[in-house]
């Protein structure tokens, strides 16, 4: 975690700064620029008076980061859920509680909500917000349906209002830095975007009392989540959007099962989507969650390399060359070589890259499937400060809600993709 005496607010997007020097960062992370401005302008003395709607996990995680922001005073709070409420009230004992968010939205005193409840609540909540007034910053995914997202997008655009998404890659330097490599040519043409998301456990949730069970795992149905690919695929179908410079897929096909955990749930516990841009390339999404062996992987695959944007690392294609004898020799050593192989097999196993790779991205550690750069994480700290930043200013960061708009309708389109078994245009 950050702490206030390690990191002015000054400081804080000044990693970002020399982060984003580059044309070509600046260009596909445009909503950066706008924040660092906004982050020399503001006095030290401001902060953004906040309500936070939904206080579960997610809600939890947000209200650590803002506890130790200095340009943060959460002053209400809201939940349903009293035991989630109350957990909150022990970080914020001088916060106003509320039961019902229209009862947080009418509090004069609040500029900013942060919205972290079930996806089917997310847009109306949303639209609630803008209208009573407030700059909304909203988890991931929007909506969950592609008429609430339209619905949504089409209430922030018609307003003054700022609105920011929770996907926090937006901040991350790791990506930044790795989508500057790719269109600087780092690793040749980009020829394919292969992502995956593998846990092992069930995705479910404790529940005091049988009658909680939806409102405590809403991930696991219909009615309030898309599954995997609004929980887990929207963070990464972003990859796409920046990898290929703004290019959107124009179709979609896919497919799912329950195949494991068949516990009552409605929503598969394993996908495989794969998208389809006018150039050719294809992006790829697959998700169990019955066996985590490979963790999570985000690549961006080109002629000439690959950037593991998970573990900011480029892999070239060739490795430092070697004499004949001696990769001869080595394959021999290895047991790749065999006699068969010298009487003109029509098969042999195809080599992967060899190269080492070079890390471009400092201080990256991963533990299960899960990263973090540095302090301030996965871009989570910057995100909820350029949220607050944007509440104080009232200056809407650029581009984002566009980003977070396509992110939000690829993950919507892939399901029904999956949940049809058709391919689908976009």
């Amino acid at each position: 975690m950050i702490q206030n005496d390690q990191m002015s607010r000054k400081d804080f997007f000044h990693r970002l700064g020399n982060l984003t020097a580059g044309a070509a960062a600046l260009s596909l992370f445009p909503w950066l620029e706008s924040c660092s401005a906004q982050n020399e302008k503001l006095s030290q003395g401001e902060k953004a008076r906040l309500g936070v709607i939904g206080t579960g996990s997610r809600g939890m995680f947000h209200l650590a980061l803002l506890l130790q922001d200095p340009s943060a005073r959460i002053v209400a709070l809201c939940d349903d859920y009293a035991p989630h409420l109350e957990e909150a009230a022990a970080l914020f004992p001088r916060a106003r509680k509320y039961s019902d968010y229209r009862q947080l939205l009418d509090d004069k005193e609040v500029e900013g909500v942060i919205i972290c409840t079930p996806l089917s609540l997310h847009a109306q909540m949303t639209m609630d917000a803008i209208h009573s007034g407030k700059h909304v910053f909203c988890e991931k995914a929007m909506a969950h349906t592609t008429e609430s997202l339209d619905r949504m997008y089409n209430c922030w655009k018609e307003s003054d209002r700022v609105l920011m998404i929770g996907q926090q890659r937006h901040f991350d330097p790791k990506y930044i830095k790795a989508m500057e490599l790719v269109h600087g040519g780092a690793i040749g043409q980009v020829v394919g975007i292969r992502n995956y998301w593998y846990r092992n456990n069930d995705w479910r949730r404790p529940v005091p009392s049988p009658e909680l069970e939806r409102r405590i795992n809403w991930r696991l149905y219909h009615e309030y989540s898309r599954g995997l690919m609004t929980e887990l695929a929207c963070h990464q179908l972003a990859n796409g959007s920046w990898a290929m410079n703004g290019l959107q897929p124009e179709g979609v096909c896919g497919t799912g099962s329950i195949l494991y955990w068949k516990d009552g749930r409605e929503v598969f516990d394993n996908v495989s989507v794969v998208y389809q841009y006018p150039n050719g390339v294809h992006m790829t999404f697959d998700s169990i969650i019955s066996n985590k062996h490979f963790g999570m992987g985000e690549q961006i695959l080109g002629t000439e390399g690959t950037i593991d944007l998970v573990r900011g690392i480029l892999y070239y294609e060739k490795s430092p060359a070697k004499s004949g004898i001696r990769q001869l020799l080595e394959k021999i050593e290895q047991g790749v070589l065999s006699n068969a192989a010298f009487a003109g097999t029509s098969w042999a196993i195809e080599d992967a890259s060899a190269d080492a790779g070079i890390r471009f991205a400092e201080n990256v550690t991963v533990n299960d499937g899960a990263s973090t750069v540095g302090a301030a994480g996965d871009g989570s700290a910057e995100l909820m400060h350029a949220f607050c930043l944007s509440v104080i200013s009232g200056k809407q960061p650029v581009r984002i809600v566009d980003e977070a708009y396509w992110a939000t309708l690829l993950a919507l389109r892939g399901d029904q993709a999956s949940r049809e078994r058709k391919y689908l245009t976009i």
